[in-house]
């Protein structure tokens, strides 16, 4: 596997702590499910699987409390399944009626250095090689394109990115060492009707978060 790293960067960034049912507040920083997000905005194939591995920080960590608003109900699959079977229905969502107010605890002002290995699932193309997605990727990454634009979190708070070279050469994170607690890593698919969050526990060392593999012990259900 080949290891990427992706300068990611924005003036808002909100990773939503599982635990707040009604208001949205953010972890102290990037989960590594948001950041694979990232990778796989620019380049998702079934043949290939991101990993992340490290997450560095490159901003102090600042908050920011925003009230936004927001609609409280999603359109109901019953109606979509009346429309699709009867050739017309309504399907809008009316703000003024579902329109509600949440107030958030954010981030602000956020850059990362995310560090993430490309594996290549051979069973899924069997034709072709890991350079094949490998200089995909590089091209991609190298002028700015992607599926969707990745985002912080929330899809609102979009992210800028960068393809980065030289690692090593870059400028060090910041000098920070804590203790950050049960920290959601991704969600578990295994059961596609029933995702399970799975959580590792996070730490600052140096500025800088490692994340465990999937499958280790320190990724806990």
């Amino acid at each position: 596997m080949k290891t990427y790293c992706l300068e990611l960067t924005g003036p808002y960034a909100c990773f939503t702590r599982p635990e707040m049912k009604v208001e949205r507040v953010s972890y102290d920083v990037m989960t590594p499910s948001a950041a694979r997000a990232c990778f796989e905005a620019i380049l998702w194939k079934p043949a290939i699987r991101w990993h992340v591995r490290k997450i560095e920080i490159l901003k102090p960590i600042r908050w920011v409390n925003l009230r936004r608003n927001e609609v409280a109900s999603v359109v109901s699959t019953r109606n979509v399944e009346t429309a699709m079977k009867s050739g017309s229905g309504d399907l809008g969502l009316y703000i003024e009626e579902a329109r509600q107010q949440r107030a958030g605890l954010f981030l602000r002002d956020v850059a990362y250095r995310v560090h993430a290995e490309l594996e290549f699932l051979r069973e899924r193309d069997p034709e072709a090689s890991p350079a094949k997605y490998q200089e995909m990727f590089e091209r991609r990454a190298r002028k700015g394109q992607c599926v969707n634009q990745p985002y912080l979190g929330c899809r609102e708070f979009a992210a800028a990115f960068r393809l980065v070279s030289e690692p090593e050469a870059e400028p060090a994170p910041i000098p920070d060492t804590r203790e950050l607690g049960f920290m959601l890593h991704d969600l578990d698919f295994t059961n596609p009707t029933d995702p399970q969050p799975r959580f590792f526990r996070a730490v600052i060392d140096n500025g800088a978060v490692s994340v465990p593999a999937w499958d280790s012990a320190e990724v806990r259900g």
